[in-house]
């Protein structure tokens, strides 16, 4: 079966999708009037996968949730809570449940989250994990073994675009590609001119570009990004206008839409990251709309 996503991407069109985090206890009433209210403006829902190395419900069943009300879900997935084992069975698990569009990642640390006295797995990365769900969809597991049924999943990487050295961000890439990766979700990007140099360097790779645009609702959030996200650099104007700004958030949202209108011709759809704050995205929305998309 293939996604909207999939089907958007694959006509040229622009796509537009939302990240919304799973919550951190087995109530998902929250979790999903948010998705029902982002669902008409997005094309897909990005579940997170315990964010931030931070334990929150398993974003296997928070998608399968959204199947069931009808929204198409990205399903993350990352290499720091699970061996290659617990990955391949959730990934068929996700196959069953009727979830497409997988988003295949490393994972941030745990160091980073709520639980840092736990273990880090780290059995694959990125690349070997993308290269378990080619072989899966080709009917067989890392083991050589085979497979009843092949799911057919529509599958996407992360990528930095403002990381360096620039030419070790494009060598995985290249390896992201190659293992299957058909469209790359990208970090914040604040800078859309190196968005659209990325997007040159990539395109002989026929990857899709969606552009990660993060909503910045403080002056300390915005430090604290760049201090300690690597790849991520806000420059000192917009920190600036935050810190100035009477109502930081609002000066936030403006920034945002202003990044996502830049943004827009140089790639093909946007990912919007509101953390916590999805009502705004309808703001950020509005002001790309007769904005030229990439051709």
């Amino acid at each position: 079966m293939i996604s909207r996503l999939q089907e958007k991407l694959a006509a040229g069109q622009f796509v537009l999708t939302a990240e919304v985090c799973p919550p951190k206890g087995c109530d998902c009433g929250e979790f999903l009037e948010k998705a029902r209210k982002l669902a008409p403006l997005v094309d897909a829902v990005n579940v997170t996968d315990n964010q931030g190395a931070s334990m929150r419900i398993s974003p296997l069943a928070a998608a399968a949730l959204l199947v069931r009300e009808g929204i198409e879900p990205i399903y993350q997935i990352t290499c720091r809570d699970r061996n290659r084992l617990a990955l391949q069975s959730d990934l068929l698990g996700a196959a069953a449940l009727g979830i497409t569009n997988v988003l295949a990642l490393s994972g941030d640390h745990i160091s980073f989250g709520d639980h840092r006295g736990g273990k880090p797995v780290f059995d694959l990365d990125s690349v070997q994990l993308l290269q378990a769900i080619q072989g899966l969809g080709e009917g067989r597991d890392l083991a050589g073994k085979r497979v009843s049924g092949e799911p057919a999943f529509f599958v996407g990487a992360a990528a930095a675009p403002e990381a360096e050295p620039f030419e070790l961000t494009t060598f995985k890439l290249e390896k992201k590609a190659a293992a299957g990766a058909s469209f790359f979700q990208t970090q914040a990007v604040f800078d859309p001119e190196r968005l659209a140099f990325f997007s040159c360097a990539v395109k002989p790779h026929g990857v899709k570009v969606i552009a990660g645009i993060l909503l910045l609702k403080s002056a300390t959030m915005a430090r604290y990004v760049t201090e300690n996200i690597p790849g991520l650099n806000v420059p000192a104007a917009l920190i600036n206008e935050l810190e100035n700004a009477a109502d930081p958030t609002a000066a936030g949202v403006r920034i945002a839409a202003r990044l996502a209108a830049a943004c827009k011709p140089h790639c093909h759809g946007l990912h919007i990251m509101a953390m916590g704050r999805e009502d705004l995205i309808p703001q950020i929305l509005e002001s790309v709309k007769k904005v030229k998309s990439k051709e």
